[in-house]
């Protein structure tokens, strides 16, 4: 079974920076195409940022293009969102996905962090 646990989150003055983490265990993670989106209070969950399966390059939501960095470490079965230059709208519950092989059909999320900036 897949698990995926996240950590990080936090409440960050705007312009500030987080990293947040997400371990995944019971799988293999060089198997799945690893990857973010995030949830505000009365908002849909929405799509932030992503390894591609095929050829492992990022995509990344307009909205945080040039201040969010996606990366992951295999060795470690973790990925990264390093989130700069935070901004109000930024708050939400964030979640980790893991899709096996990038095909859409099997997602595991994690239980996911919050994520709060003040202004």
């Amino acid at each position: 079974q897949v698990q995926l646990v996240e950590s990080g989150g936090g409440l960050v003055q705007a312009g500030g920076s987080l990293r947040l983490s997400c371990a995944a265990s019971g799988c293999t993670f060089s198997d799945y195409a690893m990857g973010w989106s995030r949830q505000a209070p009365g908002k849909e969950r929405e799509f932030v940022a992503a390894f591609r399966w095929i050829g492992g390059s990022t995509s990344y939501t307009d909205s945080v293009k040039g201040r969010f960095t996606i990366s992951r470490d295999n060795a470690k079965n973790t990925v990264y969102l390093q989130m700069n230059g935070l901004k109000p709208e930024d708050t939400a519950v964030y979640y980790c996905y893991a899709d096996h092989y990038g095909l859409g059909l099997s997602i595991y999320w994690g239980q996911g962090t919050q994520v709060t900036v003040s202004s």
